[in-house]
């Protein structure tokens, strides 16, 4: 015969709520702001993401930094700017595409050069993320 186990109330709540703690925490993408979802570049050492000739004039890549994307455009030859590539309307990413920088979910358009909303339901632009040249390299943080 297998032993009882007692089994209160409080002790299920407590397991239950240490359980959702656990999977959120596991959830929450890493590097990355707790409010906005953008990638901290602030408190990492300058990464480089990419280089100028990967990015086409008038155009932008998605690149990684600190496990999370980032949207690196050109919207000037020799002029680099980045955002998130995390839709500010529901949390899906963004593509870069010949209108802009396109969200799959629910059609949602920014501007490649600007972050700003083209196309809602988006009504926030994406979160700038900062980015500068050394030569031909674009560095983040």
């Amino acid at each position: 015969m297998s032993p009882a186990i007692n089994l209160t109330r409080r002790t299920l709540l407590v397991a239950g709520g240490a359980g959702t703690a656990l999977a959120l925490a596991a959830c929450a993408p890493d590097a990355t702001s707790p409010t906005t979802g953008t990638p901290d570049a602030g408190t990492t050492t300058p990464t480089e993401v990419a280089t100028l000739t990967d990015i086409p004039v008038g155009g932008a890549k998605a690149v990684m930094l600190n496990g999370s994307q980032i949207i690196v455009s050109q919207p000037a030859e020799g002029t680099v700017v980045a955002f998130s590539a995390i839709c500010t309307h529901q949390g899906c990413i963004v593509a870069p595409e010949k209108k802009g920088l396109a969200c799959p979910c629910h059609g949602s358009l920014f501007d490649t050069a600007t972050g700003a909303v083209l196309t809602g339901p988006a009504t926030d632009p994406l979160p700038e993320v900062k980015v500068t040249l050394d030569g031909d390299k674009v560095i983040a943080g």
